[in-house]
This record gives C-alpha cells, structure tokens and sequence, in this order.
C-alpha cells in the first residue's frame, strides 16, 4: 500500500470536519471558527509514541503561544501509527499524561477521533459511534477557556450528545456511504 501524501490527507480530514462535524452540526461550535480560519489541521508524520507526543506538545505551546482570534484550535491527525482503536485509546492517556504534566489542566483538553471509535458500552456497529468516527485518528486540542464562553452561550449544551446520536441514527445508508467513505 502506497503512503498517501499529506495534502490528501488534509483535505479528507478538512472534508471530514465541514461536512460531517460542522455539517451535521455534531460541534455547534466549530462553524464559526472554521469559517474565521482559525481551526489548525496539522499532519503529524510520527511512527513512533515518543514522536507523536512531541508532535502534540509543539502544537498545545503554539496554542499557548497564539491568540485565539488567530488560532482557536489544532486538530493533529495521525495517519502513520494508531491505527487499532486499543493502541489509540491506551494513548490517549499518554496525552492527557501531558496536559498535566506541564499544568494545563483547565487550559487545554482533548477530544478523539478514530475511524474505528467505539464508545464504552456500545457495540462497534452502533449508529453513535459514528459521532466520533474521522477518516484517521485525530486528537483535538482545545482551550478550555474558550469552550466554557460558548457553552455559557448555548442553551442546554447537555443535550449535544443525544442530538448527535439522534441525527446519526437518521442517517439513510446513501447519506454514511457519502459521510463516511473511509468506513465502507
């Protein structure tokens, strides 16, 4: 199997993001910032743990670094390694490790997203797993800070997960083979 290159990679994820996160509204959030520019989408090209972990790193200090009028939020996907959900998952906490680690705890939190995301207690064919579903594994990196502003704005914002399971579940089989091409 040939190594996509990283521009196919950016545009699936980008494709990803607008019409399923943004599209099917799963993140009422994320339009505005998308539509500002200020939603970073970076490729890590990390194969080994140690790597990927510096990758992030780089990415939550350019957060810390930048305003958020310029830079919102990074998604970091990772197309060479984590490919099975367990490896992904058991990273995860390597991540969260991290944010603690250098005390951003209330100033960044993470968010992930992988092709085969399943959550606890669901069957891996569950219609609500695709809310989480990505063509490549990604860890989303957000200010704290700014997701507590929305929320203060958003009626109800309890209520996310279960619209979201609710539009994926009304989803004809047309509608996820459009969506979620990597899944099929």
């Amino acid at each position: 199997m040939s190594k996509v290159d990283n521009q196919t990679i950016y545009n699936e994820v980008h494709r990803w993001l607008k019409d399923v996160v943004i599209g099917l509204n799963l993140c009422p959030f994320a339009a505005k910032p998308e539509r500002n520019k200020q939603i970073d989408i970076v490729i890590s090209d990390a194969t080994a743990e140690e790597a990927l972990l510096e990758d992030i790193l780089t990415e939550l200090i350019r957060l810390e670094h930048s305003e958020p009028s310029e830079l919102e939020t990074t998604l970091v996907v990772v197309p060479e390694m984590l490919q099975d959900f367990m490896d992904y998952n058991f990273f995860i906490e390597w991540v969260e490790a991290l944010i603690r680690q250098q005390n951003w705890e209330g100033v960044f939190q993470l968010a992930t997203f992988h092709p085969e995301y399943c959550f606890a207690d669901a069957h891996p064919d569950d219609s609500e797993n695709l809310t989480n579903r990505s063509p490549y594994p990604v860890f989303h990196l957000i200010r704290e800070e700014s997701m507590e502003k929305v929320l203060r704005h958003y009626p109800d914002p309890e209520s996310i997960p279960d619209n979201n399971i609710r539009m994926v579940e009304s989803l004809t089989s047309e509608q996820r083979k459009k969506l979620f091409p990597y899944l099929f």
